[in-house]
């Protein structure tokens, strides 16, 4: 859920929504940037717990998952918080992913979609293709690829960094947004 972006967009369009974030501290923005008066009646949940776990949302219920999960060790979002998955290497980073993609296709209505966004890693020097081995967790859930969407990244917080760089590689300046149907 990070700081309620999606939330804040859903109860602008009345619509209904459930954040989840595994960090307590992310839960408490949410809910701060959730308190605006707003002419819809969106009722707009945010709950501290884990996306590999939604034992409080029925079989399917949910019409549309949008997710954008940490990026597997890049940038932390906790300091040793218990199943903080950007904390993970990327093996044990793709086994938890493959827990969110069971648990968001259980919840997901059948014909519904499931958005995620996430973009690759570079480590020493070679490219680690993180956002296709995350899409590969999403199908062997049993979701439906229905379109990959790259999008070209503007605020990458290292690239003033790499451009004074003498280096042989190109930038990482994108992500992809997979849309899965169930």
């Amino acid at each position: 859920m990070g700081s309620g972006t999606t939330l804040i967009e859903a109860k602008l369009l009345g619509r209904n929504a459930v954040g989840v974030d595994i960090n307590p501290q992310s839960v408490s923005i949410s809910e701060t940037n959730l308190k605006f008066q707003c002419e819809t009646n969106a009722r707009i949940f945010s709950r501290n717990g884990n996306a590999a776990d939604l034992y409080f949302i029925k079989d399917n219920c949910i019409d549309f998952i949008c997710t954008h999960p940490p990026y597997a060790n890049i940038i932390k979002y906790s300091k040793g918080m218990e199943g903080d998955i950007s904390l993970l290497a990327v093996d044990d980073f793709l086994e938890e992913m493959q827990k969110v993609a069971k648990e968001s296709y259980r919840v997901l209505k059948k014909g519904k979609m499931c958005a995620v966004m996430i973009g690759d890693v570079r480590k020493y020097g070679k490219v680690i293709p993180l956002g296709f081995r995350v899409m590969e967790c999403f199908l062997q859930a049993g979701f439906l690829n229905k379109e990959i969407i790259i999008k070209e990244q503007h605020n990458c917080r290292s690239t003033g960094h790499w451009e004074k760089q003498d280096k042989n590689f190109l930038l990482l300046a994108h992500e992809y947004i997979f849309v899965f149907q169930k």
